[in-house]
């Protein structure tokens, strides 16, 4: 099976740790991960402003970049949302016929817990991750691609997890992308009733498959100075015995690009 990251641009930009953890764990379950150099953005900031006309040479480049794969995997709810629910809107909308066959027959995007549950078939991808853990659903995730407990059987199959139950997990935390810029107030104010849940978990970690989700909440949670760090999923499921705690080199981006440019050059499409 011929697998493609589609690593995102906040990941690609922010948190290339994600990415890397991404590669590391599909290629210990035996996966061959490809990168596909000459992706771009998906285009949902264009489709949820309202700019729907602008995010057509965005699809047709997805389309072109990933056509021949088996399957697509990305460590985004968000963006598998947009890919899978939108494109079809994005295709009408362009009056290009060819352009709508081309989304159709476009491989499989499949956000990483839903690849590694329906398509892998595993829940205990190996991982090993000793801290008190609290896990986020985060609305694309939760509503669009109704990805369920997925992420949680993942997260109970990690040995050494003390995994605890988030009150009021569903609530969206205010980040909603351009939204949180739109209605920064009420983003605020979403996001303390979330963090007021997460602490009262006494996690160490909070977890969740979105990125953006996570810079929100951790945002708030670090100018607070809980103590409590942000993980991907990814990250966590990455974490083995006798390898690296990806959690301490996740909250910083500059300090694991050098990591994740590696994992990029390692796993680029010949």
């Amino acid at each position: 099976m011929r697998i493609a990251l589609f690593v995102t641009c906040l990941n690609d930009t922010l948190f290339p740790a994600t990415g890397q953890a991404v590669v590391t764990l599909l290629e210990r379950l035996g996966c061959r991960v490809e990168f596909p150099q000459g992706q771009t953005c998906c285009g949902q900031m264009h489709f949820n402003t309202g700019y729907q006309r602008d995010c057509v040479p965005l699809v047709r480049r997805f389309t072109e970049v990933f056509g021949g794969y088996d399957a697509v995997v990305t460590p985004s709810g968000s963006c598998a949302g947009m890919v899978r629910e939108q494109y079809g809107r994005v295709a009408e909308v362009s009056g290009d016929p060819r352009l709508s066959v081309a989304v159709r027959e476009a491989p499989p995007v499949y956000e990483l817990s839903e690849f590694l549950v329906d398509v892998l078939g595993v829940t205990d991808v190996g991982a090993y991750f000793p801290h008190r853990v609290t896990y986020h659903p985060t609305c694309h995730s939760l509503r669009m691609l109704g990805v369920g407990d997925r992420p949680l059987a993942l997260l109970r199959a990690v040995r050494g997890i003390d995994l605890v139950e988030l009150g009021a997990a569903e609530q969206c935390c205010g980040f909603g992308g351009t939204f949180a810029l739109k209605n920064a107030d009420t983003s605020v104010a979403m996001c303390a009733d979330k963090v007021r849940h997460v602490l009262d978990t006494g996690a160490d970690v909070l977890c969740a498959g979105d990125n953006s989700c996570l810079m929100h909440i951790g945002g708030t949670l670090s100018r607070l100075r809980t103590g409590v760090r942000v993980m991907h999923l990814a990250e966590i499921l990455a974490s083995t015995e006798t390898g690296p705690d990806h959690g301490d080199a996740a909250t910083s981006a500059a300090a694991t690009a050098p990591a994740a440019r590696c994992a990029v050059e390692r796993t680029k499409t010949p």
